[in-house]
């Protein structure tokens, strides 16, 4: 299923009211509560962030689906890319599709930034969010200026 060039699934600091928002804002995206299944989220510590991996498919994410015009996605996409790593060397993330449900139970097809470094969720302060909210996960203040 390939999705609308418009959608992003954001489930951490790209949320409506947390800290990154600000770049999902550009032209005013329409946010919708949603649902990914099949994938693990972990909180990375002290890196005040969230990490997306394939999990076991009873495992589920929390977030919102973004869906932008044509010109707000051509200018909030550079900006999410870069925030997410996807042009390091390794990436940090990858953008990737994957299908969401909605809470009006409608599948969707949209773009996900999948974590890019498995190692480091077998290091310490890689941690697992209970319920895949990361909103629900401690220690999520700000990280040091200048990181993510």
């Amino acid at each position: 299923m390939t999705p609308p060039p418009t959608r992003v699934f954001v489930y951490g600091t790209l949320m409506p009211g947390e800290r990154n928002a600000h770049l999902t804002a550009a032209g005013v995206p329409q946010a919708q509560p949603a649902t990914l299944r099949g994938f693990t989220l972990y909180h990375l510590h002290p890196e005040a962030y969230p990490a997306l991996q394939a999990g076991p498919a009873e495992a589920q994410v929390r977030g919102v689906l973004l869906t932008y015009g044509p010109d707000a996605w051509a200018a909030a996409l550079p900006q999410l890319d870069e925030l997410e790593g996807v042009g390091e060397q390794p990436p940090l993330y990858t953008r990737e599709v994957a299908t969401l449900q909605l809470d009006s139970g409608e599948e969707v097809a949209a773009w996900v930034y999948i974590y890019a470094r498995p190692d480091r969720l077998a290091q310490p302060g890689a941690a697992p969010v209970a319920g895949g909210d990361w909103r629900a996960a401690p220690h999520r203040e700000r990280p040091a200026a200048g990181e993510r």
